[in-house]
């Protein structure tokens, strides 16, 4: 690969991993005059480019294609069929247009040096590198862990010879499995099987607990009967036990003494950070399977940040994005750094989407037994009866003091809408500015208006407010 072999053995950065974090930080390190390399053993752009939210978006776009193909609401009636192996080009040409964005070429061409190899500490302040021509030593100033996570395969006996599929393999299949079964019902389980089942695969998930366990119940419920219409069969508080495999059918038993039978198995548990860097020989401690960070990214070596999955806690593309321009400031600026995870918004691309940022009103009211939650249905917005989309809410989480604490929506485009609350309580904007903004009509966001008016319509049923304007009525 260009730019190797005569590659100085010192850098003011060095980057691990070529992942939405990692390239953030190798871009901006570079274009403000720092020597930056950047260690990547696999494909460019990391699990979000190539396996993750680019590759599953696309294809629940497809899915949505698919579905409201025959809308008989809107009196529309039509015969939709589905070219599974069309729909996997549709993915890949979608990952094909945004790679080039990510690819070695344009590094290189920032003045980034990238190395395709294995990254190994040796030592506080020292990194080897195994690239397909030797291994050598590199030296930096400061270093940036940005390595991401992988899919966890659980210890199901008998599980590794089913073949599981995980969203690492997922997107690379040209046949739709006519009945698959996932182990897993948070995001990734129930994104993908509303879209498989829309695609015309019979889906059966399968999930220890209850769907969506992080979410507020009731946008959970919202999701669940959307994903129920859309034909897919949920088994909640259920755990697979062991899976047999005979020829190419492929069963689950399940621990209630029941079994499913599936052609395909995809495995939905969690994902697990990307550590074997030698991180014990370069003084970096963990928090079990994560590294250990500081508010400031900052690992127990002073030297040595860690971004992005691999840190644990919220694994999300925008949130690694966000971590890797704190550690910018850090290193190129040497500006102090604070990183807050209670501002960070979720979501999960059901059809409705489901959307959160801060705390949710169970875990408010168990902070706050003062706080309230003001709720606007969605059968109640306009927009929302023209599309047949009322299925839904915004929900706004206040303190026992007015103070916005987090905020729920369940609706279409949920994603885009959480936005307006999360700069709300980034900027600590007052329930009142919520309430008195105007939005274009009819939209979505006018649902989180109402929620906020609600809350200021109960202050002024008080009797003590009723007192004060009917004196002000006489004047």
């Amino acid at each position: 690969m260009t730019g190797q072999r005569d590659a100085p053995a010192r850098y003011d950065i060095a980057v691990i991993g070529a992942g939405s974090a990692g390239l953030t930080v190798a871009a901006a390190g570079a274009a403000f005059g720092h020597n930056v390399v950047l260690v990547e053993r696999g494909a460019m752009g990391g699990d979000c480019l190539n396996s993750g939210c680019v590759p599953s978006k696309a294809l629940i776009a497809a899915a949505r294609e698919a579905y409201t193909g025959a809308a008989l609401p809107f009196g529309i009636t039509a015969r939709t069929e589905v070219d599974f192996a069309a729909v996997h080009a549709h993915v890949h040409d979608v990952i094909a247009g945004i790679a080039p964005h990510d690819s070695v070429e344009r590094f290189e061409g920032l003045g980034v040096t990238v190395l395709k190899g294995e990254a190994h500490f040796t030592g506080p302040d020292s990194l080897a590198v195994t690239t397909a021509t030797g291994t050598r030593t590199l030296r930096a100033r400061r270093y940036v862990v940005a390595t991401g996570s992988r899919p966890i395969v659980p210890p199901i006996d008998g599980l590794a010879d089913c073949a599981p599929l995980t969203n690492e393999t997922l997107f690379d299949l040209t046949r739709r499995p006519e009945r698959l079964a996932i182990i897993g019902g948070g995001p990734i389980g129930c994104e993908m099987a509303q879209a498989m089942a829309r695609l015309g695969a019979s889906v059966t998930v399968i999930e220890g607990a209850a769907i969506l366990p992080r979410e507020d119940p009731e946008a959970a419920a919202v999701v669940r009967a959307a994903m129920q219409r859309d034909g897919v069969r949920l088994l909640e508080g259920r755990t697979v036990t062991r899976c047999t495999r005979e020829s190419t059918q492929k069963t689950l038993h399940l621990s209630d003494g029941s079994s499913v039978d599936a052609d395909a198995i995809l495995v939905a548990v969690g994902r697990r950070p990307t550590t074997d860097l030698g991180l014990a020989e370069a003084g970096v401690a963990m928090d079990g399977p994560a590294i250990r960070v500081d508010r400031s990214l900052r690992t127990t070596n002073r030297r040595i940040y860690a971004i992005g999955d691999v840190t644990g806690g919220l694994q999300f593309t925008h949130v690694a994005g966000h971590q890797a321009s704190l550690a910018v400031r850090a290193i190129v600026f040497r500006l102090p750094v604070s990183y807050d995870p209670a501002v960070m918004p979720r979501a999960t691309y059901t059809s409705p989407e489901v959307a959160q940022v801060g705390a949710t009103e169970a875990e408010a009211k168990a902070a706050d037994p003062k706080a309230t939650a003001w709720t606007a249905p969605l059968e109640g917005n306009d927009r929302a009866r023209a599309e047949r989309e009322t299925e839904g809410f915004v929900k706004l989480v206040l303190s026992g003091k007015g103070k916005l604490l987090g905020a729920t929506i369940v609706a279409p485009h949920a994603g885009d809408l959480i936005a307006t609350y999360q700069l709300a309580m980034a900027a600590k904007v007052k329930p009142s500015a919520l309430a008195s903004f105007t939005p274009a009509y009819p939209t979505y966001a006018e649902a989180g208006k109402r929620a906020a008016t609600l809350y200021f319509g109960a202050k002024l049923a008080r009797p003590w407010v009723r007192r004060i304007l009917t004196l002000l009525k006489r004047l």
